[in-house]
């Protein structure tokens, strides 16, 4: 590990991750108090990814959590206004903040937020204490879900479908080199998605 502190191309990277006490924790080997039983949601916005959350939460009988309204709990204000006030990176210290201690919670069900997996450090304490489906929407099904959705200020401004298009690109390698499930939806009800998921876990 110290070999690799001081590797000019990693400091950045390294540096970063040192900031968060829970990836420290990760990195040097001790994952005492991760609960494996944990199953985060990731994927843009418009998969599902709170809808299904929620209700997968009452057929395994989990606490259910969305980052993004528990940023907006501590906050106490809308995720368009941190991001008018602060910006993206300000926002997305915030949700890093939130997810070290969501996921010291233990047998939880989490929907996060899209850009979430974007931080090194929240992709390192995601997949350490749980398990990771990636709910995959086609672009122009998630336009269809988000397209009247003023509060997704990433959205927000210029052509959506581009925009979406732009985000897909850019962050499907990203969420399917961290899944373990890669559940594709489409034209399948949130029950039929849902009853699916709950018996890939059984597997």
């Amino acid at each position: 590990m110290m070999g690799i502190l001081f590797c000019r191309p990693l400091c950045g990277y390294v540096m970063v991750l040192l900031q968060c006490p829970l990836v420290v924790r990760v990195l040097l080997g001790n994952k005492d108090g991760f609960n494996l039983n944990n199953i985060y949601f990731i994927g843009l916005m418009g998969a599902g990814k709170t809808t299904i959350g929620r209700m997968l939460s009452k057929q395994l009988d989990k606490e259910f959590y969305d980052s993004d309204v528990e940023i907006e709990r501590r906050t106490g204000v809308k995720i368009p206004l941190i991001f008018e006030l602060e910006g993206e990176d300000g926002f997305r210290k915030r949700e890093t903040l939130a997810l070290e201690e969501l996921c010291q919670l233990n047998d939880i069900i989490m929907a996060t937020g899209g850009g979430a997996v974007l931080m090194p450090e929240n992709r390192v304490l995601l997949k350490s204490s749980g398990k990771i489906i990636y709910l995959r929407g086609k672009v122009n099904d998630l336009y269809q879900r988000t397209r009247h959705d003023k509060t997704r200020p990433l959205l927000q401004g210029g052509n959506m479908k581009q925009k979406l298009e732009r985000l897909y690109l850019e962050r499907d390698p990203i969420y399917t080199s961290l899944a373990d499930y890669i559940v594709d939806t489409g034209a399948q009800s949130a029950l039929e998605i849902t009853t699916y998921i709950e018996d890939l876990l059984k597997k």
